[in-house]
């Protein structure tokens, strides 16, 4: 993949039968099944503020981890829990869990800045981590990926019912007896989880485009919550592989291509609905 970007690469169909291609691929599927599912779930809860920020406030553990010598992932993933946590405590109404977010997003991102002065290994590990590295995964990676998937689908499978409730009618479920307060707090602790997964493909900054952009345009094109968490899904997943594909082929970074492709398909989404209304 050597050359200079956007210059076709002629040896590109090998590029993609080698072994770290095939990882990314797979982590790719693996990023696509969780971001797609939780991202209908963070627009019908109007999260989208709290799931990009869990992206930044994992950026201290990420740091951190990289100073203290332990694999990247489990730093930003404890510190994203605990950042999900926080806010699912604390923001119990939607304006709450703004002004919850903005607060713990702001500590965190600051702590994230100090860790990274204190090493120069973390300071190096800054551009991976802000824009991510998936040709990069590991196959250990890719494992933890898929155990969370599974345990993910497990969840959702005991409480699929009210975690929809108060996600599209957040009062009228608490009216009704579901316990609003926990769905919240699982939500943000599955989100923690989902982050985690999708930051070493496109990094902390560029995350929104796979939690939420392949979900808004799903929303537009699909008539129920399942049918949009499934559109959501394989958007993603075609961003995913496509961003690989074309990555390979004009040598670019893959998480630039990778959003790319899945904001195109939120423009057309959104330039046809406009259309179909006129």
């Amino acid at each position: 993949m050597n050359g200079t970007a956007f210059s076709f690469d002629p040896d590109w169909a090998s590029t993609l039968t080698a072994p770290f291609m095939t990882n990314a691929f797979l982590a790719g599927l693996c990023i696509a099944l969780a971001a797609g599912i939780m991202g209908y779930f963070t627009i019908a809860r109007h999260s989208t503020f709290a799931a990009h920020a869990l992206a930044h406030i994992g950026l201290p553990g990420a740091t951190g981890a990289v100073l203290l010598g332990l694999p990247v992932s489990a730093g930003l993933g404890a510190f994203a829990l605990g950042g999900a946590l926080v806010i699912g405590a604390l923001g119990k109404k939607a304006s709450q869990r703004e002004i919850a977010t903005g607060t713990v997003l702001a500590f965190a991102t600051g702590m994230g800045l100090f860790f990274a002065r204190l090493s120069s290994s973390a300071s190096q590990q800054m551009q991976s981590i802000l824009f991510g590295s998936i040709l990069t995964i590991t196959t250990g990676q890719i494992v933890g990926f898929a155990i969370f998937d599974v345990l993910l689908l497990a969840v959702l499978a005991v409480i699929y019912r009210p975690l929809l409730f108060s996600s599209l009618d957040e009062q009228v479920a608490q009216a009704k007896g579901v316990p609003v307060g926990l769905m919240n707090i699982c939500f943000m602790a599955i989100m923690a989880g989902v982050i985690t997964i999708a930051v070493p493909a496109v990094g902390t900054l560029l995350v929104f485009a796979l939690v939420v952009t392949p979900a808004a345009t799903a929303n537009i094109i699909a008539r129920s919550p399942f049918s949009a968490m499934v559109a959501a899904t394989i958007i993603c997943l075609v961003s995913i592989w496509g961003g690989l594909v074309v990555s390979a082929m004009f040598p670019a970074p893959p998480s630039f291509v990778i959003v790319t492709i899945s904001t195109i398909f939120w423009i057309i989404a959104k330039v046809a609905e406009t259309v179909r209304r006129r």
